[in-house]
């Protein structure tokens, strides 16, 4: 508690730093960054912008920021997004103004984004430090995705293709995590962040895991 109250502090007289984690769907990137959260409360945690309707459960300004096309498509033509995409008909976005406010108050933001997402970030934020997670093997990932028995075989097939496409752009990403073991994967993902937390010479080193 301690090691955490002093490194809020310490948030007070430096710039934030940004975090881009992406990975294929399975790969456990989400039980990756709910565990960095549990021992860094302090991450803001990026909330996107999107023109799809909610879905039940979902509340606007946590789940997603909910707007209609036109208005994204406006923000868009006005450059207010660091990233955005089109996906099944529906625009996804990341407000580049949030970020920066959050980065200039002193405090780091995990932002949750595929490939050509993180692209578009590291043109407007170059000193962003990038993570891809990923399963072991497209046939280990296979089997995770088939076991969660949430989806048919179709979708399933589906997010395999779109996994080879992401793995095959991990070279741009600075840390690479292979998630073969999700207690390791996590000490690795929390080691990483942890150490550019503590030391303002890893931003630009460009050192790979």
């Amino acid at each position: 508690m301690d090691r955490i109250l002093s490194e809020t502090t310490a948030l007070k007289h430096r710039k934030g730093r940004l975090f881009v984690v992406s990975a294929p769907s399975g790969a456990g990137k989400t039980t990756l960054c709910r565990a960095l959260r549990d021992v860094y409360p302090d991450i803001q945690y990026s909330v996107s912008h999107t023109t799809r309707k909610p879905r039940q459960g979902e509340k606007d300004g946590i789940d997603y920021h909910f707007t209609d096309k036109k208005e994204f498509l406006r923000m868009r033509n006005r450059g207010c997004w660091a990233e955005w995409a089109e996906v099944h008909g529906h625009y996804y976005g990341t407000s580049a103004k949030n970020l920066e406010q959050v980065l200039s108050s002193g405090h780091d933001i995990l932002l949750d984004i595929d490939v050509q997402g993180t692209m578009q970030i590291l043109e407007r934020f170059p000193d962003t430090i990038t993570i891809f997670i990923m399963a072991p093997s497209l046939e280990i990932l296979n089997q995770r995705l088939a076991k969660r028995g949430t989806e048919d075989i179709q979708t399933i097939q589906k997010r395999m293709k779109n996994a080879e496409k992401e793995i095959a752009g991990r070279s741009i990403y600075r840390h690479v995590i292979v998630n073969d073991n999700l207690s390791t994967a996590v000490d690795e993902f929390i080691r990483i962040v942890g150490n550019y937390r503590n030391s303002k010479d890893l931003i630009s080193s460009g050192t790979r895991d």
